[in-house]
């Protein structure tokens, strides 16, 4: 009898704990951020210009989140024998409170990035994550509007 009253605890404590147990998605205010994300589309507004690039025709750029760390990869699709060849990497550590995502970049193969921070609103709804902030960095003369819209990549 003690054996099944055991084992009939355990199995019922499973049960309540599996069952309150909510997906982090579900959970109100929690962002989930961590993932693998595809950059869509990227626009950039600095002064009275506004550019947008669409990053699902010649290049393709992707943001790996984890808990504590960022990095981002970014190249072109003809393996750099284009007219227009890119490869851009960096990565770094953030934080997240709320809806505010601030990144310090410690790496980047564009050095001069190196060392600053950003910050960024972001929102999540369902596979797509839209991201929106300030970029400045004064040693390369930038001040700029970024809004970027992702989706996150299937595991």
């Amino acid at each position: 009898m003690k054996f099944f009253t055991a084992n009939t605890l355990i199995l019922t404590a499973f049960v309540a704990f599996v069952a309150c147990e909510q997906k982090k998605e579900d959970r109100p205010g929690v962002i989930p951020i961590v993932g693998t994300w595809k950059l869509l589309e990227g626009i950039l507004i600095e002064k009275n210009d506004t550019t947008v690039t669409d990053y699902t025709r010649n290049t393709s750029f992707i943001k790996v989140i984890n808990n504590t760390h960022f990095t981002f990869l970014h190249h072109d699709l003809t393996k750099g024998e284009g007219r227009d060849p890119v490869f851009g990497s960096g990565g770094g550590s953030y934080s997240l409170h709320d809806s505010l995502y601030m990144e310090h970049l410690e790496y980047c193969s564009d050095r001069q990035w190196e060392g600053n921070d950003f910050t960024f609103v972001v929102k999540i709804k369902n596979d797509t994550l839209i991201q929106s902030g300030v970029e400045k960095v004064e040693k390369v003369g930038v001040n700029r509007i970024n809004i970027e819209k992702y989706v996150r990549l299937k595991q």
